[in-house]
């Protein structure tokens, strides 16, 4: 038994950040919210980027802690967020350029540019990450490219969560699980991989990644005494992961603006196989490794409700009893990545494949959780033949776990049961790891436990079956990206031997 504890956990996710206060009594935890807000995009003047504002997240990051000290003693705190994208320090630790968000476009065709110098096969043998061209290897590129001015000033690379703790007084260091998202950390040195970094001028900006768990400084916050910066895993599905209680052969879905479905394993894998089907290997807690796959998540409902103006519960509502099967999409063809109306390019997509698009909120909401499932199903079918085993549930953590409908299209589709933990899985993995860094809880083992008797999950039966024929035509419009992903840039003729 320990006293009790309580810890500040920041999530910031690409829609909304959130604070809570995790409390930990020395048999369960309980979260509290703090704070709520907005995650600020727009474009900068100067570059025309889409960008972060960075001083915006950190005021609202401060007036959430402020809450949460002022309504317990804070042990610690730590904060997590999307992976990739990051902020460029000069020698005095000013900001170098604005933090470009990973949906702006400057780095279209930047992926073939660099495969035309390394292997495609090598970077993925080295990184075992999937090929996004949002990933960190490519936007830095596209900053040598562009702004290499940037780059000869700067000192150092933090990524988001890695800065906010830099601002509220903690060490200017890089963690691990988020290190790896970049696709220039090796996982089988466990380092970053040199010859990546020097292909895109960075070799000088990166610090080998300290663990989750570490403490990085301190912060005055409401209390007397400093409150300890304690690095959770700073990647959110790192530390969404952390907080699913996995059995074997249960595959973990993290349901939000993206959709991040897969397993946990001891080792990498890094094969021909899954470089053929683009999985990716990020680093979690106790280094363990998520085989994954990421999936164009809930984005599709949220910018569905703001392009229709109404509130996504009215939007899912409609969803709930408009006719299903009518219309499909392919979540993952490019253009809903940041369309400037997802209405006009769902509607678009359909009739480019010879669909009658959907009418009205409900139809267009439900083509696009009924895509979303199929999609699911399709990477549970391809983890299968990766590992060689048959799974057995699905467990679903964050927000869109709250989406009663797509998570029973994703049982009924899958055909599993599923399991459906606590919508703020991120914070409570992020408490935990906190927790453990303050050496109140032992491992990750010893914090799901806690987990399983703090919470229950609700389980989810397959209920319905998918109608003929319905798979088959979802597979139809995925195929030729498909096809295209798994050769992209297998054949640059200046990508011989390993590092050109």
């Amino acid at each position: 038994m320990v006293a009790k504890l309580s810890v500040a956990a920041v999530d910031l996710g690409a829609s909304s950040g959130r604070v809570g206060v995790v409390d930990f009594d020395g048999e369960r935890l309980q979260l509290r919210p703090a704070h709520r807000f907005a995650t600020p995009r727009s474009r900068d003047a100067e570059t025309g980027y889409e960008c972060w504002d960075v001083d915006i997240i950190e005021r609202e990051i401060r007036v959430g802690l402020a809450a949460a000290g002022a309504s317990s003693a804070l042990a610690s705190v730590g904060i997590d967020g999307w992976g990739v994208d990051y902020v460029l320090l000069d020698e005095h630790a000013q900001r170098i350029g604005p933090a470009v968000a990973y949906r702006d476009d400057r780095t279209r065709g930047v992926m073939e540019q660099i495969f035309s110098r390394a292997p495609r096969e090598e970077i993925y043998r080295r990184t075992g990450i999937q090929f996004q061209p949002f990933n960190t290897l490519y936007q830095l590129a596209a900053t040598a490219a562009r702004h290499p001015a940037w780059l000869e000033r700067a000192r150092r690379l933090l990524l988001l969560p890695d800065y906010f703790h830099q601002r509220l007084g903690g060490a200017a260091e890089n963690e691990y699980t988020n290190a790896t998202t970049t696709q220039l950390y090796d996982v089988a040195l466990d380092a970053w991989a040199p010859q990546l970094l020097e292909l895109c001028r960075a070799s000088r900006l990166l610090r080998s990644p300290v663990s989750p768990g570490t403490t990085l400084g301190e912060v005055q916050l409401a209390s007397a005494l400093p409150t300890k910066i304690i690095a959770p895993a700073t990647h959110d599905t790192a530390s969404a992961v952390a907080a699913i209680p996995l059995a074997p052969g249960e595959v973990f879905l993290i349901s939000g603006t993206w959709s991040l479905m897969g397993v946990e394993s001891e080792r990498a894998v890094v094969n021909e196989a899954a470089l053929r089907c683009n999985f990716t290997n990020e680093g979690g807690v106790e280094r363990r490794f998520r085989v994954l796959k990421n999936i164009s998540g809930l984005w599709l409902t949220q910018r569905l409700a703001q392009d229709l103006g109404l509130p996504e519960a009215e939007l899912l509502a409609a969803a709930g009893v408009a006719p299903p099967w009518r219309a499909l999409i392919d979540p993952d063809d490019a253009r809903f990545s940041n369309p400037a109306s997802m209405v006009e390019a769902l509607r678009s997509f359909c009739v480019e494949t010879e669909q009658a698009p959907p009418d009205g909120a409900g139809a267009l909401a439900r083509c696009a959780l009924e895509s979303l499932a199929l999609s699911y199903r399709r990477v549970k079918d391809e983890l299968e033949r990766l590992l060689e085993r048959r799974l057995t549930r699905i467990r679903i953590g964050g927000g869109g776990g709250q989406n009663a409908l797509l998570n029973q299209l994703t049982a009924d589709v899958c055909e599993l049961p599923v399991l459906v933990g606590a919508a703020e899985s991120s914070l409570y993995g992020n408490g935990c790891v906190q927790l453990i860094g303050l050496g109140a809880v032992g491992s990750l083992e010893e914090a799901r436990a806690i987990l399983r008797r703090s919470f229950a999950a609700s389980e989810i039966e397959p209920r319905r079956g998918v109608p003929d024929g319905v798979r088959e035509r979802f597979s139809a419009l995925t195929q030729r990206r498909l096809s295209f992903d798994a050769s992209r840039g297998a054949a640059h003729p200046g990508a011989k031997g390993k590092f050109s």
